[in-house]
């Protein structure tokens, strides 16, 4: 799930690339949240709360919320192949939050189930989506044994 909508061609080809990738039972779902307008005089929180109640209203229901956020665990591909695995173990459904232009409302951090920054760099939201992409099918590779990640 992100915040922005209208992505470059090359934001897309590349998400929807890892993605097809996939196998069917670690399937990746983008939902698009729409940002909030800094019109009329918009303060940062106001932005925050509106995006807020869309990330809330999108998520599905008893799901693991992974947050990206730069102050997040900072994890290995092999940490995230580890963390994966519990996940599915569980059985739940994961939703992977990235926050807007503005970054993301202290609530949708503090309900997360975890912090998870992919690097201490500030990344362009489309750039992230596909690195998420693409970690998360590397994970699926190592927990698969398949050659595509390689140490």
């Amino acid at each position: 799930m992100a915040v922005g909508h209208k992505m470059p061609a090359w934001v897309n080809e590349g998400f929807g690339e890892y993605t097809k990738r996939m196998p069917r039972e670690s399937r990746i779902e983008l939902a698009e949240i729409k940002p909030e307008k800094r019109a009329g005089g918009k303060t940062r929180e106001q932005v925050h709360e509106a995006e807020r109640s869309r990330i809330e209203a999108a998520l599905p229901a008893d799901c693991v919320r992974v947050v990206l956020d730069e102050h997040g665990k900072d994890w290995s591909t092999l940490e995230l192949a580890d963390e994966l695995k519990d996940w599915m173990r569980g059985g739940r459904d994961v939703a992977f939050v990235i926050g807007g232009a503005d970054g993301l409302h202290p609530e949708v951090k503090r309900q997360a189930s975890r912090l998870w920054s992919l690097s201490r760099l500030t990344l362009p939201h489309g750039l992230v989506r596909v690195v998420l992409a693409e970690q998360l099918y590397r994970a699926v590779t190592v927990i698969q044994n398949h050659p595509y990640h390689r140490e």
